[in-house]
């Protein structure tokens, strides 16, 4: 789309409303069996409800859209219910759908006007701090389309051949400059009107929504990201979350 034809950003204006869109639809396999991922408890409390309490932390944030398992939008929202949230925030359940891509499209069009920056946030990050939120929101007010948290890699990472069988050598290919490279986390924060349109355009398989943004041949800015922001994957994921949430209550009273 041509400069001439591309809807004016708003997210720029200070003060924008800020929406959080949070898919929780995924089961969560590399946890093990029983509840979908956002659903295992963590302190005794829902992931789900710790990423939802972690949006809303952030006073420029005033509705958090939770995208449910298609059959579970019911359950979900009782129990959102039966857990403390903020008052000043606006929590709604939604159906989502059988990939992360359409989850968040249907969460998207489940916002009523007037938001015009989003955030996309992973329910599996229940520990991002305010500040992080903070930022990203910032960023996108600034004027950028896209702002995803990233933090630089701690490993050397190579590139490989695919192994032609399961558990096989790969054979490396390349080692790229670390110091070039990032991981990413959540909350991305985005113009709304640019990931409106990037979800209606985006081919191909996507990681993450920024990577929408980028096929559009948008910017996409990074800002940086914090060490408890980390997913909750694995089963050892959740034993470091557990300690990171032990400390906070010890520490400041979290």
């Amino acid at each position: 789309m041509s400069d001439e034809s591309r809807p004016p950003s708003t997210a720029g204006r200070p003060g924008s409303p800020v929406a959080a869109v949070i898919p929780a639809a995924g089961r969560g396999v590399r946890l093990g069996p029983g509840a979908p991922k956002a659903l295992r408890t963590l302190g005794g409390t829902p992931m789900l409800v710790h990423a939802v309490r972690a949006m809303a932390a952030s006073r420029a944030v005033s509705l958090v859209v939770v995208v449910a398992p298609p059959d579970g939008a019911g359950e979900v929202a009782s129990l959102l219910d039966a857990y403390a949230l903020p008052e000043r925030t606006d929590v709604v359940v939604v159906p989502g759908g059988e990939t992360r891509q359409e989850s968040v499209r249907l969460g998207l069009e489940a916002l009523p006007p007037g938001h015009d920056v989003v955030l996309v946030h992973d329910a599996a990050r229940p520990l991002v701090p305010v500040d992080t939120v903070d930022a990203v929101i910032e960023a996108v007010r600034d004027g950028a389309p896209a702002v995803v948290p990233v933090l630089p890699l701690a490993d050397t990472v190579k590139q490989v051949e695919p192994a032609a069988a399961p558990g096989a050598p790969e054979p490396v290919t390349a080692t790229p400059d670390r110091s070039l490279l990032r991981a990413v986390q959540t909350p991305q924060g985005f113009d709304r009107a640019t990931l409106v349109r990037a979800h209606k355009t985006a081919t191909g398989s996507v990681t993450d929504d920024a990577s929408m943004v980028e096929q559009l041949g948008e910017r996409v800015v990074a800002v940086p990201g914090h060490e408890e922001a980390f997913k909750v994957t694995r089963p050892l994921d959740l034993v470091l979350a557990e300690a990171v949430l032990a400390r906070r209550r010890l520490n400041d009273g979290f």
